[in-house]
């Protein structure tokens, strides 16, 4: 007996097709010609092992190959964010819009970046889209784009300030995130830091006080991952511009202009009316766009800057720039869309979810739910949304599923809030749902 069942398994060993003739197969050519051969035939050999061990028939092995094969050769894997938190740091912050997506998607060839096509001679890098974010500041009479907020900050610091002093409050010396802290990277550029006031107040007095030969600059910094509440006190840049020194306000989470739902957050524009000499921003938060950092303002000190040596190391490449420009100039952004999402309409979304998924069997309910603006926007902020509410144990199965789905774990639920989900997505959302109550 154990001699006939040895032979037919090997029988089915010696039918296993060959791996050439195994990549000969239409779908499996396509594949080699999207994701290189070296990902195609690591699945043709994980199928032809599957078979080689009895859990598949030889005949299955393409059938399998093609069912192995990775979606696309990178490691980054696209999730539906229904944590909540509109600008998920850990998620990559503000998903692109089509038109940034497209523009990038343009932009991946040769292109126009540095080269006047009408004269064809080098013309400034970016130009369209500095014009563009011009446009959305019109108070900026110059504009410069880097690879972040922290470079932009780093590049002023280094280009005005090696050698001299920033005047910066006490209160105003943050963390921002993953353990790097605003105030190493000051001195790392070769700058000093002089601090002036306390952690909760600090007066125009304080500033004025500290000023003096050596001051390259006063910095602002909006502590925009946290709030300080009650006795306290801080000197607003229309005060600060009074001060025979520029004023650099680094207003981090890249609002170009005053928003109605986040009334506390400062914005570009209004920083520089109000008398600022330049102002730092992001790229990837509440403007929606890509990761980089924006200097905006004084057109001799965004000059200074821009032709400082090490503006070549933090220069952004062209997708950037181009999803930018799309960005700035394009439709209402996934950001914008998320912002202003009415509740009642994000309840009605989760109510028809729940309902769905709840006909086949699964323990889930809508229930009222708060987002965040989050990447450091809006501290305090509570969005009303809508969540749907399942078992605990689903946050990992929805994690690790076939559309990965990262939600949040509270009272002992996990939730999906709906408010960061584009109401597109809410099929595939409930597809991941079946999916994950099946394993």
């Amino acid at each position: 007996m154990e001699q006939q069942v040895m032979g037919r398994v090997s029988d089915a060993r010696r039918r296993i097709p060959r791996t050439d003739a195994v990549l000969r197969d239409p779908r499996l050519v396509d594949a080699a010609s999207r994701l290189g051969p070296g990902p195609v035939k690591a699945a043709v050999r994980q199928a032809q092992e599957r078979a080689r061990h009895g859990a598949l028939a030889p005949e299955e092995v393409a059938d399998t190959a093609v069912a192995l094969l990775p979606r696309a050769v990178g490691g980054l894997r696209p999730v539906i964010n229904a944590t909540g938190v509109l600008l998920h740091t850990n998620l990559g912050r503000a998903p692109l819009s089509a038109a940034a997506r497209q523009a990038v998607q343009d932009a991946a060839g040769p292109t126009d970046v540095e080269l006047d096509l009408r004269t064809g001679v080098r013309a400034r890098r970016g130009r369209t889209a500095l014009e563009a974010l011009r446009g959305r500041v019109p108070s900026a009479a110059a504009a410069h784009v880097v690879n972040s907020n922290a470079a932009a900050v780093v590049l002023a610091a280094t280009a005005l300030a090696a050698g001299r002093e920033i005047v910066i409050s006490r209160g105003e010396m943050v963390e921002i995130g993953d353990g790097f802290r605003l105030p190493d990277l000051l001195v790392s550029t070769g700058a000093r830091l002089r601090e002036v006031g306390t952690t909760n107040r600090t007066t125009m007095d304080d500033y004025a006080a500290a000023i003096g030969p050596e001051t390259a600059f006063v910095l602002k910094v909006h502590p925009s991952n946290f709030r300080i509440t009650g006795f306290t006190r801080a000197a607003g840049i229309r005060e600060l511009a009074a001060l025979d020194v520029p004023v650099v306000s680094d207003i981090g989470s890249g609002l170009l202009a005053p928003h109605p739902l986040l009334p506390g957050e400062p914005d570009a524009e209004t920083q520089l009316r109000a008398g600022a000499a330049l102002v730092t921003a992001s790229g990837d938060k509440l403007l929606g766009g890509p990761q980089c950092g924006l200097l905006l303002g004084d057109a001799e000190l965004v000059r200074t800057l821009s032709r400082h040596p090490l503006a070549r190391a933090l220069r952004v490449d062209k997708l950037t720039l181009a999803a930018l420009e799309a960005t700035l100039r394009g439709p209402d952004t996934p950001t914008a869309v998320f912002l202003a999402a009415d509740a009642a309409g994000l309840a009605r979304r989760a109510e028809r979810l729940a309902a769905t998924l709840g006909a086949a069997g699964i323990d889930v309910r809508a229930v009222p739910s708060a987002a965040t603006v989050g990447g450091g926007g809006a501290p305090g902020v509570a969005l009303p949304s809508a969540a749907l509410s399942l078992p605990e144990r689903y946050a990992a199965a929805l994690r690790t599923g076939p559309v990965p789905v990262v939600g949040r774990l509270e009272g002992g639920r996990c939730l999906l809030d709906l408010r960061a989900v584009p109401e597109e997505d809410d099929e595939r959302l409930a597809d991941a749902v079946r999916s994950a109550a099946e394993r």
